[in-house]
This record gives structure tokens, sequence and C-alpha cells, in this order.
């Protein structure tokens, strides 16, 4: 990476060329329209209309996910109001040279810590809460590296549509301590990094907070 944001340095991260494929982007616009159109609608016949869309989109999905579209349906029940995209938040803490991971219990894999934004807390509360239930460390977010629209990252096809926030992190104390959604918890230098839990967070991902580690004036990156 550059050690200056330049002439030579991209304006945001690392991006794939691989965009989620159509199918799935067409499913997302259609189950938004449904879930909306449900939320602010008050025509028993319009109602109908937006759940014949929404059963349209379950049976995109299903097609091509090897899922049952009743399967889909129930899991977008829970999915009520104005649809909007979910965000992931993710710690990104240093110590020395080497980055806080955590190895997560459900594939194995090291991830930053992290999780689902959750309603009634800021960003900066939850992500550090984060970092104290999955790591055993107390942290102050202190910037925010990077906001990421999941779909131009290559992510994996996914039902959401995920924007994905790294925070800079300060660790203030603490020791080391799994939880029930990890296993492990350790510090890694950039050439010396385990198995990443792809889903959250990639390899270019991380590589892009090293380098933000190392260029602490570069301003945040965004899609």
């Amino acid at each position: 990476m550059p050690e200056d944001r330049g002439a030579n340095a991209p304006a945001e991260g690392p991006a794939s060329d691989a965009a989620e494929p159509p199918w799935l982007a067409w499913a997302w616009r259609l189950q938004a329209i449904a879930q909306s159109g449900l939320h602010y609608s008050e025509d028993p016949f319009d109602d109908e209309r937006y759940q014949e869309v929404a059963r349209i989109a379950a049976e995109i999905m299903a097609g091509h996910s090897g899922t049952s579209a009743e399967q889909v349906t129930r899991f977008f029940s829970t999915e009520v109001g104005y649809a909007t995209p979910k965000t992931d938040l993710r710690a990104v803490a240093f110590r020395g040279e080497a980055v806080l991971l955590v190895r997560e219990r459900s594939d194995g894999r090291w991830a930053l810590p992290g999780g689902w934004a959750d309603v009634g807390e800021s960003p900066a509360a939850c992500v550090e809460k984060e970092v104290w239930e999955e790591a055993g460390f107390r942290a102050r977010a202190v910037k925010l590296l990077a906001l990421y629209d999941q779909r131009k990252r290559g992510a994996k096809p996914n039902p959401f549509h995920t924007f994905k926030a790294f925070f800079l992190c300060e660790i203030l104390d603490g020791a080391p301590r799994p939880s029930i959604e990890t296993s492990e918890v350790d510090f890694f230098a950039e050439t010396a990094l385990p198995e990443l839990s792809s889903g959250r967070v990639s390899a270019e991902q991380l590589a892009r907070m090293f380098a933000h580690r190392r260029n602490p004036h570069w301003p945040t990156d965004f899609d």
C-alpha cells in the first residue's frame, strides 16, 4: 500500500470486480418494495398485491439458493416496516502492529470483533460493547475507518443488503476472554494472519485496515 494518500492511492478500499448476481438484486428490490408497501398500505387489495410481490421475491431466492420459498418467506417474516439496509459493525483494535481477532465458534475461523448494530445504541457504543463481550477488552471507538456497501465488495450472496462499518478502537484495559460466540482471542501481525471468517471480514478489508494504521491521516473510506 502507498505510504501517503495521493495520486497513487485509491480513494476507497479495494473493491472486487464481482458484483452480486442479477437475480439477487431483483429479489432484494422486490422484497423491499413488498415490505415497505405492506407497511404503508391501507388498502386490503394493495396488501394482496404486495404479498404476491413478496412471494415472487421468495421464489427467486429459493430458485437460486437450494431452499424452499416457504423457508425464505419465514426468514423474512420478522422484517417489517420500511425496508432499509442492515449495518454490520466491526472493531479494529491494535496492540503495537498486531490486530485483535476473535475465533468464531460458528465456523472456527477468525474475524474482527463485531456484529449487527443494535436498536437504541449508537454505532460507537455498539462496537465497544462487541469488543467487551467477544474479546474481554474495554475499548473506545475513536474513528470510523470505512463504511462499505457489501454489494460492491464481492461478498457472497446474502438475503440482506448490508453496510459494513469499521471503527478504529483504542483498548483501555482488560484481558483476552472468549465468549459464547468466540472460542479464542489473540493479536495477529499482518504477515501472520489466521484463516479468516470471510463473511465477517475479508483479507482485502483487513489489509486496508492495516494500511489505515500506517496512514492515520487518511480520511474515511466509503462507497
